[in-house]
């Protein structure tokens, strides 16, 4: 598959993203466990293997924090290796703390899109299940509009070859990853899926969105 040029998504309205405050269960492990701090506002998505799609999004000038974590499954408190069995229901997700004045939801939206397939089916290239599955976990009504509308404008410019499948749902049953997948590549950078899966596609990133990386 062949993919189109996404830029003219970014003539799409924006919406503004007003951040709902959201209370997960009292078990320690789904607390929130970054501090969102005033003004900003989270986004979480599903796009394949979470140690490659947290070091793009880590690049990113406006965003604060990418934490590692699943979501939208049945099980409660999942393992990695529980979702990887795809039959808890969870997908493999981000949690992105962002700042709206420096980067939007839709441009994140953008990056989301442009740095995986959306068009296939519960499949990231070698990586196949439900775990992987394409997915934008809504945080708010303006969130899940923006998304629906980027959909329907790259589906009626046809961005890509094929249909897009990603799932648009409400965040439900967030748990964040065990602590060894959080901060993945900047830990392990000189293990061997680092250096050939995670590095190309993170310099294919950086030359695609220079304008929008952090300075430093």
């Amino acid at each position: 598959m062949i993919h189109k040029s996404v830029f003219l998504i970014l003539t799409i309205s924006l919406f503004s993203c007003n951040l709902k405050a959201e209370e997960n269960s009292k078990d320690t492990k789904v607390a929130i466990t970054q501090e969102v701090g005033d003004g900003n506002e989270l986004a979480t998505f599903g796009n394949g293997c979470f140690w490659c799609t947290e070091a793009i999004f880590q690049q990113l000038e406006g965003v604060s924090k990418v934490e590692s974590a699943y979501a939208g499954g049945e099980v409660k408190n999942p393992t990695y290796k529980e979702v990887s069995s795809g039959t808890t229901g969870h997908a493999e997700v981000l949690r992105v703390v962002f700042d709206p004045k420096v980067i939007s939801f839709t441009e994140l939206l953008e990056v989301f899109f442009s740095t995986h397939d959306p068009t296939t089916l519960n499949r990231q290239g070698a990586d196949v299940g439900t775990q992987y599955r394409s997915a934008i976990f809504y945080h708010n009504e303006e969130q899940k509009k923006t998304a629906e509308a980027m959909i329907a404008a790259m589906e009626k410019e046809n961005i890509f070859d094929d249909a897009i499948v990603t799932e648009i749902t409400a965040l439900n049953n967030y748990y964040p990853a065990e602590d060894y997948h959080q901060n993945y590549y900047n830990n392990n950078k000189t293990q061997g899926y680092c250096r050939a899966v995670i590095n190309p596609k993170l310099e294919k990133f950086k030359k695609q969105y220079k304008e929008k990386l952090k300075k430093s």
